[in-house]
Order: C-alpha cells, then structure tokens, then sequence
C-alpha cells in the first residue's frame, strides 16, 4: 500500500488506496459497453468478431496501465469509437477499400501521432486549440457516433430526399434499442456506476427473452487472434489513394484524444489555471 501512496502520490492529491480501487472498478463498469460495441462495429469489415474482442480487452489493458505508471493520470484508455465507426462505415464500407489495407492507415497514423507526442508538437497544437473548440470536438464525435447508432437500431433511416427519415419503430429490435437508451438515460441521471453497460445487460436480457437473440453460455475458451493478428496490409496503406485516409485517422485521432483529455481533466481537476493539462507530452 505504502508503494502505491508513494508512486501515484495518492495524498498529494487527496485521495486513497480504497477510493482509487473503487474508482477503478466503477470506471471499468461505465467503460465495459466498449468491450461489446468495438468487435460489433468492426466485424462489419469482415474482420473476425472473437479476434477483435480480445484485442479490444488488452489494448484497453495495455493503453490504461501505461497511463497510469507513465503519465500518472487516472485515466482509463480504450479503442475510440469514433475512429472505429469511421474506420468501418467510411473507409471499408464507404470507399470499399479492404480491412488489411485500412489497418495498415491505422498503424502509420499511430505512429505518426507517437513521433508529434514525443517531440512535442502535439503539445503546441493543442494547446494552441482555444478552450471552447477542445470541448466541442468532443460533442461533434458524440453525434457522429449517435447518428450511427440510431441508424443501427432503425430509429432513422435514409431518404433520398431529406436525407434522414423516421424508421420502423414498431419493428421489436428499435423498441428496445428505445427502451435501452431511456434506461440508461434514467440509470445516468440518478449517477448509477456502470450506467452503460447495466442498459446492455437489460436489453440483452430481454432480447434473449423474447427470442431476439440467442444466448450462447457464458464462460468460454479465450478466442484466438490469428484471424487479425498482424494482418494488417502496410504496403496497400501506403499507396496514394490511402494518404487522405492515413491524414483522417490521424487528424481525428489528434482532435478527439484532445477533446477527451481536457474534458476528462476539467471535470477532474487536473488542469492549470490556464486551462492546460500538465505532462501532456506523457498522456
């Protein structure tokens, strides 16, 4: 106990052992939904479901211990679900380019994004971002993802006209998707840890229910990653049809990872009095 009070200065900023692990596990609770949601989205590529939960798992694994040991903030990373969605419905799906390929555009903007955070230019970017705009790069992410979302449970639907349109609502699965979005409204309102992830147990309790879907056990071999591990197709990422989409990714990931670091912090209390989050060249 006396480590961790000494590495993570616990009382230097007020807080304990006991309240970090509860913290810690009701921040897993609210972040969970993503351990779903992510394998869903991108297995719409193609890419194999089971392969991709379990690099959903240890990729929030990895990302949130070295926030934690390296920029020592309590933080909890996980893949974005903005970059996913996009990943999927604009670049697979829209410009019918195949997943290695998209892949490939995702690892060089990582490690362009890596080389700007260690050599600071990150740093001056976004702290050249004024206040408002970092918080409103958040939202616009929000409602690109809650566009999706509502089109993936049939809530709205394309016209060709005005573009969107009201769906099926009588169909059984748009029902509960309401139903489900309403819960965790309500769960969230009345501050219930694990808000999220309580809406998608209750839905997908009832989907099963009502024969909706159907329910395949609970504990299971750890699936294999050989259906994506590696796999990604640098050589297809590189080609000229691909920079804009290597640009995008890395644009969206500079903006958005902004968005919710100062969010994050403003809420927390990390930032200055100049409203700048401190070692952001470690975060």
């Amino acid at each position: 106990m006396q480590i961790l009070e000494s590495f993570f200065k616990l009382r230097e900023h007020g807080t304990s052992v006991k309240t970090e692990v509860i913290a810690g596990f009701t921040t897993f609770l609210t972040m969970a939904y993503i351990i779903l949601v992510n394998p869903l989205i991108l297995s719409a590529t193609g890419m194999d479901l089971n392969a991709v939960f379990v690099a959903t798992c240890l990729a929030a694994a990895l990302g949130t211990a070295i926030m934690g040991l390296v920029a020592n903030y309590p933080m909890a990373l996980a893949p974005g679900m903005g970059l996913n969605a996009y990943f999927t419905f604009s670049v697979v799906k829209g410009m019918g380019i195949p997943w290695q390929a998209a892949l490939g555009a995702v690892f060089i903007s990582g490690i362009v994004f890596l080389a700007v955070s260690l050599f600071k230019v990150r740093e001056a970017i976004v702290n050249a971002i004024p206040r408002s705009l970092k918080f409103a790069i958040s939202a616009g992410v929000g409602m690109f993802l809650a566009i999706i979302a509502l089109k993936d449970a049939g809530v709205i639907a394309a016209h060709p006209a005005t573009y969107l349109t009201l769906g099926n609502i009588h169909n059984p699965t748009t029902l509960l998707a309401i139903l489900g979005f309403f819960l965790i409204v309500a769960l969230e309102y009345r501050k219930v840890p694990g808000s999220i992830i309580i809406g998608i147990l209750v839905v997908t309790a009832l989907s099963i229910a009502l024969g909706l879907s159907k329910f395949e056990g609970i504990f299971a071999p750890v699936p294999s990653m050989e259906p994506t591990f590696m796999k990604m197709d640098l050589h297809g990422a590189m080609s000229a049809g691909l920079v804009g989409v290597i640009f995008v990714f890395f644009f969206v990931d500079l903006f958005d990872t902004t968005g919710t670091l100062v969010g994050v912090s403003h809420r927390a209390g990390l930032l200055d009095k100049d409203g700048k989050l401190p070692r952001l060249k470690r975060a």
